[in-house]
């Protein structure tokens, strides 16, 4: 683990709004390793911390707010979906082009370790666009000279959202029996909870470890 700075730890949180980016949220805040933290957002936070600054921003012009990307570390739960999003054109642009230009701008602001949140099966050559778009997501932040990037690839994200998600919401309930089958290497595919990957994140926000890592959570 690393060393903890003089001050703690400064981190960047990006979709703090969402399921596992509330429960980052909350572990962040607890934590003593980390003094400051700082989280975009498109609409405000009811949270308040001594700790916590939030800025709301647009993220189609995350340029004009790269002064206040300073950090250590930076944690990207950003995401929607096709339904959310409205247009495949549109999911992909805020699973893929603004992961990858919240990445470039907190790598040229000084951070060293970014911790990215992607889907199990992504891919940047995947037949399936989902999957395709999240592994171009990967790739490009891969790129960047942060010291380590960690990625992480839960699949079905087990939790209460605060948006509806039907199909998420019907998989969820038939998740307890089709995980008695997946064992092998199928068992990547069960579901987890969206506070077990915060968790993880979390920790990895102070790891040491340098390179690029892919994490699934049959391991």
């Amino acid at each position: 683990m690393a060393a903890q700075q003089q001050g703690g730890l400064r981190v960047l949180l990006v979709g703090a709004t969402g399921l596992t980016g509330d429960h980052c949220l909350s572990r962040l805040l607890a934590d003593e390793s980390f003094s400051k933290v700082t989280v975009l957002a498109r609409r405000p936070l009811a949270r308040t911390d001594p700790k916590l600054t939030v800025y709301q921003v647009d993220f189609d012009h995350l340029r004009d707010h790269a002064q206040v990307m300073a950090a250590d570390a930076v944690l990207c739960c950003l995401g929607t979906t096709h339904r959310a999003a409205g247009s495949p054109e549109a999911f992909a642009k805020v699973d893929h082009i603004y992961v990858a230009e919240l990445a470039r701008l907190a790598a040229a602001r000084g951070a060293s370790r970014l911790v990215l949140v992607s889907v199990v099966g992504a891919d940047p050559s995947s037949p399936v666009f989902y999957n395709r778009v999240k592994g171009r997501a990967e790739a490009a932040v891969s790129e960047l000279p942060f010291k380590t990037v960690h990625i992480l690839r839960p699949s079905l994200l087990l939790g209460e959202r605060h948006e509806a998600r039907p199909a998420e919401d019907w998989s969820k309930q038939l998740a307890p029996v089709w995980s008695l089958f997946m064992w092998g290497s199928l068992s990547r595919y069960k579901p987890v909870s969206a506070e077990t990957v915060a968790a993880r994140m979390v920790e990895l926000a102070k790891s040491d470890q340098e390179g690029v890592h892919i994490h699934h959570f049959n391991e």
